[in-house]
């Protein structure tokens, strides 16, 4: 085939495409199949509304020096509610990023987070009495295991978030940082 037919083959084969997608979309809206607002609706139940208390735009500091700032935290609903970004940019360097959801087959929440470093931690839990309580087994670069554990809890217009480690498959938990998320206030930069 000549290269000036197989151009048009192609433009007309394209279009088509593009005709049947858009018409076979366009219907399936029409009938009812798919209504614009089903995924708003998919997380509509309230325990996609658990962790709404960490949306914000924040200013981070360690509990143990409250006028230091350590990192400034965006929290924000992304895909029509289903879900929940953390954007963490830390003074030294540190930037890590999380994505937040709740499985309603397994009723628990999820949270990927990954850092500018390579750490990446698979945490799954609750709420448990007004904390969002999530663990994960961590893996140090020797390959030792322990499980870390993040609590999120609201204290008036702040967040908290201490997280701890245990070495004994949770019989006993040591601290490893405890901050306090207050709204960011402009001009402030970590």
């Amino acid at each position: 085939m000549n290269p000036t037919i197989r151009s048009r083959t192609r433009a007309i084969v394209t279009a088509g495409i593009v005709t049947i997608t858009t018409i076979s979309s366009a219907a399936i809206h029409a009938e009812g199949v798919l209504p614009r607002s089903a995924f708003r609706e998919a997380c509509a139940t309230p325990e996609y509304r658990q962790f709404d208390f960490f949306a914000g735009d924040w200013d981070t500091f360690d509990v143990g020096a409250p006028t230091k700032l350590v990192a400034r935290n965006h929290v924000t609903p992304m895909v029509g509610g289903c879900a929940i970004r953390e954007v963490y940019e830390q003074v030294d360097g540190l930037r890590g990023e999380s994505i937040n959801t709740y499985d309603p087959a397994r009723r628990v929440w999820h949270q990927t987070w990954v850092t500018n470093r390579g750490q990446i931690l698979l945490l799954e839990g609750k709420l448990e009495n007004g904390r969002m309580v999530l663990t994960a087994t961590d893996h140090d670069s020797t390959g030792a295991s322990s499980l870390l554990r993040g609590i999120w809890w609201q204290e008036g217009a702040t967040v908290r978030e201490r997280a701890e480690r245990s070495r004994d498959r949770g019989v006993s938990w040591t601290p490893v940082f405890d901050i306090v998320f207050r709204r960011h206030r402009p001009g402030s930069r970590p």
